[in-house]
């Protein structure tokens, strides 16, 4: 059917991999013949891309809906992602909702979308866990001066707090070859720097019987690539030869994303996490012998069950101990079906939020800390786009957040500067080269 003259609106939720997947679901729409639109203008079709990581990522799932159904009653509502795979029904009693579908259908939404009269009761399409099994390649276009590119697709640790891999399935990519060619599409699309996104992108390789060190050294290569950022890579699939590869590359950026999740040996074994704490210190050491300017942000989950408050301070000191850049603090949520709901301990919320605060303002002084080493240096800058054309931002290779007057013709370039100043907001003050 040829949807011309229609109207469609995205909306995502959670990770990087939603968002490069909203673009591919979106590319799909406009093959049929509808016209993007912002999520806050009237749409016929209103697709919302979810994030089921935590119970606020469900409530803002459920929030970002509503808006969809109050902004056009008479529109097609379609909600798609983990919060659909895992809660079809909870999804489907939402008033308004017209279509939810699972992980596998969301790429095929055109499809389903009929003549668009508005479903009397909500229809329901997803596929059974163990059946979940074919990969849909993506990269994100149009929203962004970076592009996020999907490599790898579900998981198969089953870490005992985690629900991604009953909403996304086993482990699974793409060939080497194929993901190179959507990079390709990518920079021909005038992208200069790519992000490497997907569950557990250190897996890659295992569905097609090649590693993830291959795919990097072949992505090196890509035509007009300027810029390669790793993703989050789990520290027993983060291999010396990988540093190695980033401490000698001119594409590859020295910025590694390291989930720790725990400080603590008895808790990372309650999570069923396949590393110890001296693996992971032997990871950032390592960077930092033969990267020692990298960026190293990590992952820290406050308040699990079974984290006693020794526990706690046990985490918090081995990760002060750490030369890392900068925490990413999440509060621990009870998600159903998973293995640590039957961990007899549990830490009360008021507790769960201060131990995460307490990991935010250590996340702070680790990130100024960081940012003052780097000032004086000379870094190179891919510029962003900024909505009020007055301020522009963007990243060295090493992460570190600059700021400048706004300047057109700078969207989208690299530019060489010396870091000068922290801001109050934080970036950094730069002078040009």
């Amino acid at each position: 059917m040829n949807y011309q003259g229609k109207k469609a609106a995205f909306y995502t939720l959670g990770c990087k991999l939603n968002f490069s997947e909203t673009s591919t679901i979106a590319n799909s729409f406009k093959e049929v013949g509808f016209e993007r639109v912002e999520f806050d203008e009237n749409a016929d079709v209103y697709v919302i891309n979810t994030c089921s990581v935590t119970n606020q990522g469900d409530k803002e799932s459920r929030n970002i809906i509503r808006r969809a159904i109050r902004k056009n009653p008479n529109a097609t509502v379609i909600v798609v992602g983990c919060y659909s795979q895992l809660k079809p029904e909870e999804v489907g009693h939402i008033e308004g909702v017209d279509l939810v579908l699972g992980t596998q259908e969301k790429f095929h939404i055109p499809a389903y979308l009929g003549d668009l009269q508005k479903n009397e009761t909500t229809k329901i399409e997803t596929t059974r866990l163990a059946n979940i099994k074919n990969y849909h390649r993506s990269f994100s276009w149009g929203d962004r001066t970076r592009s996020f590119l999907k490599i790898q697709d579900g998981c198969d640790y089953y870490c005992s707090f985690c629900t991604i891999p009953f909403a996304r399935g086993r482990s699974r990519n793409d060939t080497i070859e194929n993901t190179v060619a959507e990079a390709q599409k990518a920079v021909e699309k005038g992208y200069k720097e790519i992000i490497l996104t997907g569950v557990n992108i250190g897996d890659f390789g295992k569905s097609t019987d090649e590693n993830f060190l291959d795919l990097l050294r072949a992505l090196e290569k890509v035509k007009g690539l300027k810029r390669l950022r790793l993703g989050s890579v789990e520290p027993n699939l983060l291999k010396d030869e990988i540093i190695q590869l980033v401490a000698g590359s001119k594409v590859i950026m020295p910025h590694f994303h390291i989930p720790l999740q725990a400080g603590s040996d008895e808790i990372l074994s309650l999570m069923k996490r396949k590393y110890s704490t001296e693996l992971f210190r032997r990871r950032v050491e390592r960077i930092r012998e033969i990267v020692p300017h990298a960026f190293i942000g990590v992952d820290v989950i406050a308040g699990t069950n079974g984290e006693t408050e020794t526990h706690f301070q046990e985490s918090y000191d081995f990760i002060n101990s750490l030369e890392i850049s900068q925490l990413h603090a999440f509060t621990y949520s009870e998600r159903s079906g998973t293995q640590a709901l039957k961990i007899p301990w549990t830490v009360e919320p008021e507790d769960r939020k201060h131990r995460t605060q307490m990991y935010i303002n250590l996340s702070e002084k680790k990130l100024r800390a960081f940012y003052e080493k780097n000032l004086d240096s000379e870094q190179t800058v891919l510029f962003e786009e900024n909505q009020k054309n007055v301020r522009m931002t963007g990243f060295t290779e090493n992460y570190i957040k600059v700021e400048v007057p706004y300047k057109k013709e700078l969207v989208n370039e690299l530019g060489r500067v010396k870091l000068k100043s922290i801001l109050p907001n934080g970036h950094v003050e730069v002078d040009f080269c």
